[in-house]
């Protein structure tokens, strides 16, 4: 598939998935007056694509290979996370399921800008500022035993002629909430959730979109190194997101490939973003 195939997804984005990464993006503080059931779980969704629509959020965003920084002086860093391709189903106007197929290395760049009424005002300005790989796994089964249980994410940022881990390597199954227990969250969230401090209705929204049959959603950033929390993207920067079947890499020799630009070896999913000024 090409990227353009994702036109008519809707795509929607979860944040708090990870532990700690709210607080080194410093956007724990937008959160405070979310209530959840469960303190160490997600703390909502939001919109980053709605297509058909008019706005900011009409616009696609996604691209493989380029990340345009928004004009401005506007502090950007890179999302490392999952991006899930699913099948939607609805029943009685509401989700009554949500089926992952395929994942691939996804690239949630977020604007840091303090004060945001909502958080889809970070997420979406526009063309190439979200990255999704074009290398898709096929899922077998969205729950333990499956193909994920293997896999990890890694991420780096090479500036000038030095490469820095931009995250930390971690396992897919560090997220707080995955398989079963995420496509029950999130079907229930996005048939609740309200218009409320950083949160929108999502339901809404599928309804204005006319009941889109699929969605690409990114289920939350991972954690960051040192480095990655410190610095913001610049023209010039390459953005590398990995994610691997460990059983067929080690940490170090997918260091290596990125070192050398090898991004053409079995069981990975690449996302490499060139970092560039908007015309």
């Amino acid at each position: 598939m090409s990227l353009s195939d994702y036109k008519k997804h809707i795509g929607f984005g979860i944040a708090g998935n990870f532990a700690l990464h709210l607080e080194q993006a410093g956007e724990l503080e937008d959160f405070k007056d979310v209530e959840t059931e469960d303190e160490n779980g997600p703390k909502g969704m939001f919109p980053f694509y709605l297509p058909g629509m008019a706005g900011q959020l009409g616009e696609f965003p996604l691209c493989s290979h380029t990340i345009t920084l928004p004009s401005g002086k506007v502090n950007v860093q890179a999302e490392p996370e999952v991006g899930l391709i699913c099948t939607l189903s609805y029943e009685d106007g509401k989700v009554s399921a949500i089926q992952p197929t395929h994942f691939a290395a996804y690239n949630d760049c977020s604007i840091r800008k303090a004060g945001a009424k909502k958080i889809s005002e970070k997420k979406n300005w526009g063309a190439s500022s979200k990255g999704l790989s074009k290398q898709l796994i096929a899922i077998d089964k969205f729950e333990q035993g499956g193909v994920m249980d293997r896999w990890r994410i890694a991420s780096f940022l090479r500036r000038e002629e030095n490469l820095m881990r931009y995250g930390e390597d971690v396992e897919l199954s560090g997220y707080s909430y995955f398989y079963d227990k995420l496509c029950q969250w999130m079907k229930n969230q996005i048939n609740t959730q309200q218009d409320k401090g950083p949160l929108e209705p999502l339901l809404e929204y599928i309804e204005a979109c006319h009941y889109p049959e699929h969605a690409v959603i990114s289920i939350g950033a991972t954690r960051y190194t040192p480095f990655g929390e410190s610095n913001f993207l610049k023209a010039g920067d390459e953005v590398v997101i990995v994610l691997y079947d460990a059983e067929l890499h080690s940490q170090s020799s997918v260091m290596e490939d990125v070192i050398a630009a090898n991004y053409s070896k079995e069981g990975v999913s690449y996302l490499v973003k060139r970092v560039v000024h908007s015309e």
